[in-house]
């Protein structure tokens, strides 16, 4: 099945893609992760935040969000990485990243990049040229590490 990949400036999103964008990050952040959190945190429709979303079969399968380097001191903030538990082991997140960064160069070319990464994902997210920044440190529970990727 293919894969259908779609990016929106926030004020693009339907009703549907916005409701299904935070349906799946409450199914996995919240509830499978088991984190008690806020998950809409304001910025989804803040400054020029774009919204990746991979779409098969009209599930949304995989989704991430570009917040803009305007409202992020500097940075373009990779954040809400998820794939859906049924599109799991078939590489969507892999392809994911390279869409996001092919996104984040178009609309901010030059732009440094950074993610809050669980920690245990710092190999996966090295693949694509992200280094730590900082320590570890406890985020709802979980231990995370700051990651950038410079451009120069």
């Amino acid at each position: 099945m293919s894969i259908n990949w779609i990016s929106k400036h926030h004020t693009e999103l339907s009703t549907q893609e916005l409701y299904a964008i935070l349906r799946l990050r409450a199914d996995v952040f919240v509830v499978e992760q088991q984190c008690v959190y806020l998950d809409v945190d304001g910025q989804d429709l803040l400054g020029d935040t774009c919204h990746l979303m991979a779409w098969q079969e009209q599930q949304l399968v995989a989704y991430l969000r570009l917040l803009d380097p305007i409202q992020q001191n500097g940075d373009v903030v990779i954040g809400r990485v998820v794939t859906a538990p049924s599109a799991r082991g078939q590489g969507i997140g892999h392809e994911l990243m390279v869409q996001a960064l092919d996104h984040a160069g178009e609309n901010w070319p030059g732009q440094p990049i950074y993610l809050s990464a669980q920690a245990h994902l710092q190999g996966y997210y090295g693949r694509y040229g992200f280094e730590p920044v900082g320590e570890v440190y406890l985020e709802d529970g979980i231990p995370h590490i700051g990651m950038r990727r410079d451009f120069g």
